[in-house]
């Protein structure tokens, strides 16, 4: 629907600036802030985003919660837990605030989306200084220096879900790997996602700023790129530049961009077209993260997805046929409202069907506003967390087994740093984006590598570097 997608113009970034520049040199203004982060990769992205207009206004990074003149929580609300967890800590800045009154607290992203959280913020949140949501993201210096000026809290919440804003200022937590948005929001309203309410409506940006952007990446020294959309697959179909995603991949490509990883992709807009650029493109990674849910026709189509098992199973053996060594994970609910033990088995069946190298897995959590909030049949969480144990129980022998499988094989591991798990080692992800540990040294860092694999971890590999 391109008459709801909403560009800010030059003019409105230009105004933004210099709410920016009066935010730098206000007398009060915090000098240190800390964003603490929920959710998914487009929220991480949305917190570089935040970091960078931030540190345009003068800011420099905390090193923890407490030391911090602002923290911002970049919220999430696909799930109730992550909702608490957020409020939880937002709580807990409390009583950090009453030995610190100038301590500046803000709450932004996907939950303050709803319809709801403003009320409930002005009401049961009255130390919050700062809300704003996601399609608002922008105008976080002009609300932040009204706030500086006026002494008083600044809630704002419009409903600007279907905006695209060009040429804010990014942070970038890594210098190696980075992330790119492509587009904006979902159309697919699946009866339990509350993402089209809180993200908008699928809007792609141009091609043009994509490729800007990518080019400036690899100019800064960038091996890999993410790009990043609720459904990438669906990129361009908004547009009238008649671009497919896979025509955009492969024009990123030709940045010179040494690996391109993508999500999400919906299995419903896998085309062809797309499976032959990432078979005959060596720039892109061999993994996809393909999201089913479900395992049952019925559950699938409660769930308003789109597809039949047989279909996603045509596209995942459409998917090895042209790629053999792709490596694949997903995402899977239980317990959603009427699933049967029967029902529950088919998407074990299917686990064991695709063998996918992880998957994430989750309870079915209600989500006010959502058609599925309002089923009949809401699962008992006893039954719920004996079925997601024997899920992951499922998932985890298939990992075992993948893993164990490749001894002997040689990944192409990008180096990020330094193991975790010991000082003498290095760790990256191969093109499998799966974590792969070994003996190298600092100046490997940045490269992609080859690395022989000579032994499994539960969801790791260790290898030995190719010489």
């Amino acid at each position: 629907m391109r008459d709801e997608i909403r560009r800010i113009t030059e003019e409105e970034m230009a105004r933004q600036r210099g709410f920016m520049r009066q935010v730098r040199f206000h007398p009060d203004r915090p000098h240190t802030y800390f964003i603490v982060t929920y959710g998914c990769q487009m929220n991480a992205h949305d917190s570089e985003t935040l970091a960078g207009m931030l540190e345009d206004m003068g800011m420099t990074p905390a090193a923890e919660r407490t030391q911090a003149d602002i923290v911002l929580h970049n919220t999430c609300c696909i799930r109730d837990n992550a909702e608490r967890k957020a409020l939880g800590n937002v709580t807990w800045l409390k009583e950090i605030k009453r030995e610190r009154p100038e301590l500046m607290i803000g709450v932004c992203g996907c939950m303050i989306q709803q319809e709801e959280m403003a009320k409930k913020l002005l009401r049961q949140y009255p130390f919050i200084d700062l809300a704003f949501g996601t399609g608002n993201l922008y105008r976080m210096p002009e609300y932040l220096l009204e706030a500086l000026e006026n002494k008083e809290r600044v809630i704002r919440v419009d409903r600007e879900e279907s905006t695209i804003a060009e040429g804010l200022p990014v942070r970038r937590e890594s210098a190696i790997k980075a992330y790119i948005n492509v587009m904006y929001g979902c159309n697919n309203y699946c009866s339990y996602c509350i993402v089209p309410y809180v993200r908008g409506r699928e809007r792609s940006r141009r091609t043009e700023d994509v490729l800007l952007e990518a080019e400036t990446l690899v100019k800064s020294g960038v091996k890999e790129i993410m790009l990043l959309g609720q459904n990438v697959n669906s990129y361009g179909l908004d547009s009238e530049e008649g671009v497919s995603f896979a025509q955009l991949l492969h024009r990123v490509s030709q940045t010179g961009i040494e690996r391109i990883r993508f999500m999400t992709s919906h299995p419903k807009d896998l085309s062809d077209e797309l499976i032959a650029e990432m078979a005959s493109n060596p720039a892109i990674a061999p993994h996809l993260h393909l999201p089913v849910q479900s395992g049952n026709d019925r559950i699938l189509h409660e769930m308003n997805r789109r597809y039949t098992v047989e279909h996603y199973l045509e596209r995942v053996q459409a998917l090895r046929r042209a790629l053999p060594q792709i490596g694949l994970t997903t995402d899977l609910i239980v317990a959603f409202p009427g699933e049967t033990e029967a029902e529950f088995q088919d998407t074990l069946s299917l686990v064991r069907q695709v063998r996918y190298d992880s998957a994430y897995t989750f309870i079915y959590s209600p989500r006010k506003g959502t058609r599925a909030a309002e089923m009949p049949g809401q699962i008992d969480p006893a039954v719920a967390s004996e079925r997601i144990e024997r899920l992951i129980a499922v998932q985890e022998g298939i990992t075992g087994e993948i893993l164990a499988g490749m001894r002997g094989s040689v990944a192409q591991v990008l180096v990020e740093g330094a193991s975790r798990r010991s000082a003498k080692q290095l760790t990256g992800k191969s093109g499998r984006n799966i974590n792969v540990n070994f003996a190298g040294n600092e100046a490997d860092i940045g490269k992609i590598i080859p690395v022989r694999i000579t032994g499994a971890g539960s969801n790791t590999l260790r290898g030995e570097k190719e010489e």
